[in-house]
Order: structure tokens, then sequence, then C-alpha cells
């Protein structure tokens, strides 16, 4: 008889990593100065692992804002929004976020993930939804807790789109349509062609939904997202956005016709079995979008930081991909490699995100960075020079800096950018097609005796890592093994693991913190 809890004994990983010096995640802030630099373990660093992209969430008005509707209503509001959970803040909130994003109406959900799962609500048996393959968790979830057909297009791959609607027109032609895409992608920062699918969506009779948890605030000349950046507002039939971004707290919304929107207000599980979004958190996001209505200088700081940095990271011979936005992905390669980095920049001073498989696909690690309007050019230059340092110390940069690099165009109001053009490296790995490569027996030869122990020891740590994260990839690699061993492919990774686990522990290596 199997238990149910045997898969969670098993799990590895994390040992692994914990054994290695290598988890990253989980790391307790103990203090935040202004927002922009933070303390971990007693050490102050720098943040650039933050959506805070207007840095509001220290700005004293929105604290004060808070504190004054803790005062006034408690710390919650112990209720569903259909019950006893409405405040007078929640209607100001919604009627004044309608009037910003140009929508007849809003509702605010308690966290940006349910706001995505509210649209199970409105997706039946009889309806499609066709979705980007790099969409958020959040919408991936939602489909799936609907009675709806999905269909997932290639990432930005417009024509793969047009191919899965004519199908749908040919086969299904009753069916209900919509198009569900990230507007500004969280990993890759690149932005959605947002003309070409309401385009397709006008041509095949669907409609159109775009979640901007990383744009609104931050793209459009008024900070509305995506539909104000190209100019298609009234043909973007919902948008949804997070407050946990540049609205300094959080909760989400969705918006768009009123009786969609009415309609969500009564059918949502999310909405009618959720307590409501906390007094605080509702006040400080009305405060946050009166400041993003009336400072517009912060989102042109913000896009002017993005631009150095992307070209600053250039201009070493890191490749930060596709991005046009202040999402700025460094890309590493080998997730050993991508761990063993951000280690380095932690030691450093500097707070960054590791992204490996499956947020990106394999040999597609990348350091995720994002930035604040608020950082400081003092800030921003000591991230680059430590990033610097160590991409030279782990060649993931030329020890020369490149004379020439492609320098990046942002998604500045007016210039409708999508994505900056890739470089191979960054198109193949983006495919899952990058491959490992060693080093020869001529390069070992002209080693030095340390030089070699630190390979051997890479070597470990890399291949201890990787059977902690076997990959499918990985598995069809191993096509023509003999057969015996194939058939103990299962039980191969758990020895390496406890045995490298074990050496890692012996020796000292494991963090029991």
């Amino acid at each position: 008889m199997s238990d149910v809890f045997e898969k969670c004994r098993s799990w590895k990983d994390y040992r692994i990593a914990k054994a290695t010096g290598l988890y990253p995640y989980y790391r307790a802030i103990e203090e935040s100065y202004g927002a922009t630099e933070v303390q971990i373990e007693g050490r102050r660093i720098i943040m650039v692992g933050s959506n805070n992209y207007l840095g509001l969430s220290a700005d004293p008005r929105v604290k004060e804002a808070a504190i004054k509707a803790v005062e006034r209503y408690g710390t919650t509001c112990s209720g569903s929004r259909l019950l006893n959970g409405t405040l007078a803040l929640h209607e100001e909130l919604e009627q004044r976020l309608a009037k910003f994003l140009n929508r007849e109406a809003a509702v605010v959900i308690s966290t940006g993930f349910q706001t995505n799962l509210a649209l199970s609500s409105i997706l039946g048996r009889h309806d499609i939804v066709f979705a980007d393959r790099q969409n958020h968790a959040s919408l991936v979830d939602g489909i799936r807790l609907s009675f709806a057909t999905e269909r997932k297009f290639r990432h930005n791959d417009l024509e793969h789109l047009e191919q899965l609607l004519q199908q749908a027109a040919e086969k299904e032609p009753k069916a209900g349509k919509i198009i569900i895409t990230d507007g500004v992608f969280s990993m890759e920062g690149d932005v959605c062609d947002l003309p070409r699918i309401v385009e397709l969506a006008q041509k095949y009779g669907a409609r159109v939904m775009t979640d901007d948890a990383h744009a609104m605030g931050v793209l459009g000349e008024k900070g509305r997202g995506t539909s104000e950046y190209f100019g298609l507002e009234k043909e973007t039939d919902l948008v949804m956005g997070t407050f946990s971004k540049s609205f300094a707290s959080l909760g989400g919304v969705l918006s768009g016709p009123s009786d969609v929107i009415n309609y969500i207000r009564h059918k949502s599980r999310s909405v009618i079995f959720s307590a409501s979004m906390t007094p605080a958190s509702i006040a400080s996001a009305l405060k946050a979008l009166e400041i993003i209505e009336a400072e517009p200088q912060r989102r042109a700081r913000l896009l002017d930081i993005a631009e150095k940095m992307h070209n600053g990271f250039r201009a070493m011979g890191f490749d930060t991909g596709v991005s046009v936005t202040p999402v700025v992905p460094v890309h590493i390669g080998d997730q050993v490699k991508c761990f063993r980095f951000w280690k380095a920049l932690h030691e450093a001073g500097v707070f960054a995100n590791p992204v490996i498989p499956p947020a990106v696909e394999a040999g597609h690690a990348l350091i995720r960075t994002s930035y604040m309007a608020t950082h400081t050019d003092e800030q921003l230059d000591r991230v680059l020079d430590t990033f610097e340092q160590i991409g030279k110390k782990m060649d993931v940069i030329p020890q020369t800096r490149p004379s020439t690099y492609t320098p990046v165009q942002i998604a500045r109001p007016g210039t409708m950018v999508r994505n900056n053009k890739a470089s191979e490296k960054w198109a193949a790995a983006s495919e899952g097609h990058n491959g490992h490569n060693g080093f020869t027996l001529d390069q070992l030869s002209r080693m030095s005796s340390r030089e070699v122990a630190g390979k051997l020891f890479d070597a470990v740590e890399t291949l201890t890592w990787r059977a902690a994260n076997l990959q499918p990839e990985d598995i069809r690699k191993l096509g023509q093994m003999p057969m015996k061993l194939w058939e103990k492919r299962a039980t191969l990774p758990g020895i390496l693991l406890e045995k490298g686990a074990n050496f890692f522990i012996r020796n000292g290596h494991e963090d029991r913190s």
C-alpha cells in the first residue's frame, strides 16, 4: 500500500542544495531601508530582485494611508466581499481603477493569483482559451479550474496562434473564444504582440485579455499598461493587474464590461469564498494609484534605469535576451552555474533571483533582476561592477569587454517596441537547444593542479545537482544505454544524490540553518 507522503520523504533536491550551500530560496528579510536596500542575516545588501517598480512600498504617504486605514477599520474585514467584507474603501478603489483604466467596471480581489483564478467563472464547457505558453502560473491554473478547452500557442508566435484559431473556426464554429496573454512576460521581460493578437481576435471572433501584472504602472503614457502602450484599450476586453508590484500593496483587479465584472463578483469562488483585501491593503493601493496618476516622472526614471542596466550589462558581454522593460534577465545557461552566480552575488551584497527549469527552458537558467524608480545611480553602478567581477571570474563574460554591442530600445510611450532581437545563444536556450560542452584533454593538460581540482569539484557539484533535477531531455540523451541500466533509471538519481549528500554532510558542508 503506497503512502501519499512518500514523495515528500524521497524528494532530495532541497537536501542536496542545502548540502552544497546553493539553496537560494526563502531568504528572510530582517529590515528594509527605503526598499532599495534590505538586511539579510545581519548584512545590508542592494535589492534588485523586487517587483516594487515605482518604489512606492517605502513611500511615507503610502505607509501613512495604511496606518490610518487600520486605525479606522481594524486589521481585517473578517469575511468575504459577498457578505460582510465590503468596505466603502473597496468600492472607492474599484471606481477609481475603472476610471483610471478606461473601463466600465472593476472588481478587486484578495491576491493577484486569486484574481486570475476568477477567470474560471466565465469559462464554460463550450469555450476555447488560446493561451501563450509562457503565461503566468496563475493564468494556467485559472484556465485549468474551468471547464473550457485550452489551446496553447508557442510564445509570441502569432502564426501558430492563427493556425489554432483557424482550426477552431473550422471544427468548432459555435465555441466561444478568448485569447489570454501576459502583457509583460515576468521572466524574460518582453511584451506581447498585442496589435497582431487584436487583429486575429477580430478576424476569428475572439475576446482578448491581458495580464498586466508587470505592465500596470509601468507601460503607457499614463501607466495603464499594455493596451494603452499600443493604443488598443477599446480592443482589449479584459485587463488584469496586481497591487503587489507598482501599487505597493497586495491584491489584484479585473477590469472590463460591467456585466462581465458583475458576473464574476457573484460567481467566482476566489471572490465569494475568500476574505476580502484588508483595510491597509486597500488604502495603500488607493494612495499608490493617486501617486501614479500625479507623478509620471517616476515611470520616466524607471525606464531610464532599465535602459542603463540593459546596456550596462550588454557592454560587458552579458546577454539580457529579449527584454525591453525593467525586468532585466541575465543569461547564465547552466543551472548549477546560475546558483553559484547567485551565491556569489549574495555574498557580495546584491540580492537577485536565480531562475531555473521549469520556469525557463533547460539550459536557459538566468539571474532575474528588476528595478525601482528609487534606485540611485550609485547603487546601480555597484550592481553592474559586482556582476562584471563575478561574470569574469566564472567565465560567463569575456575578460575584455566586447568592442561593440547591440543597445536595447526600451518600451517607452510611443515606441511600440515588443522585444529586443535575441542573440543566437538566447534563442537556442529558449528553445531548449543548449548543449553542455566540457573541456578537452589538451585543455586539461595545460591546467595547473589547482585548476584541475577546481574543475573536478565543479563536475561533481554539477553532476550531483543534475541528478537532483533530472529533466526529460536528459533521459532522452540516454537512449542508447543498455536496457538493464535503462530499467534502473528511476533509482539511479536517488543513489547518486544520497552518496553526494552524504559526502558533503560528512565533510561539514551542510547548511543546517
